[in-house]
């Protein structure tokens, strides 16, 4: 876990950095296929798409999700266990960011007047499918590798 802002910029980084470049290439693969031109669309809109992660995370989805873990679902044994805390935090953080990030990919994808609970419930659960596990698996774990390298480094 980050032990201050710094690393937690670095952390959120890391993390919102290779989620958001992945699950861009899949919405657009998804919605366009892979064509010659599936490169540039996934590189044009990620530099937006990663600033809106980053800053969802760091000022809303995050501060909320470790509020409501922390009065509500931890438990003290856990400290024993931090992978515990962190797989917690992690399922809830993809929660909070799917169900953003899959609203503002049909706002870029369609304009903000043809939002329907159909395309954003379809959108949410696609994103969720693939999501929870890339963090899980890949992503969480890469990131909590280069945390602990950076703070190694520091030391």
């Amino acid at each position: 876990m980050p032990r201050n802002f710094k690393e937690e910029l670095m952390f959120t980084g890391m993390m919102a950095g290779m989620m958001v470049i992945v699950m861009e290439a899949y919405n657009i693969a998804i919605s366009s296929g892979i064509d010659s031109g599936f490169i540039l669309e996934v590189l044009k809109g990620y530099p937006l798409a990663l600033v809106v992660a980053a800053i969802l995370d760091l000022a809303l989805v995050g501060p909320l999700v470790k509020g409501i873990f922390f009065k509500f679902i931890f438990k003290p044994e856990w400290e024993k266990t931090p992978i515990k805390i962190a797989l917690w935090i992690s399922c809830m953080m993809v929660l909070g960011m799917v169900t953003l990030m899959s609203l503002f990919g049909i706002i870029v994808t369609f304009g903000l007047g043809n939002i329907s609970w159909g395309i954003y419930g379809h959108a949410w659960l696609f994103n969720l499918i693939v999501a929870l596990p890339l963090q899980l698996i890949i992503v969480g774990p890469i990131s909590r590798l280069g945390l602990g390298k950076i703070q190694a480094s520091t030391n």
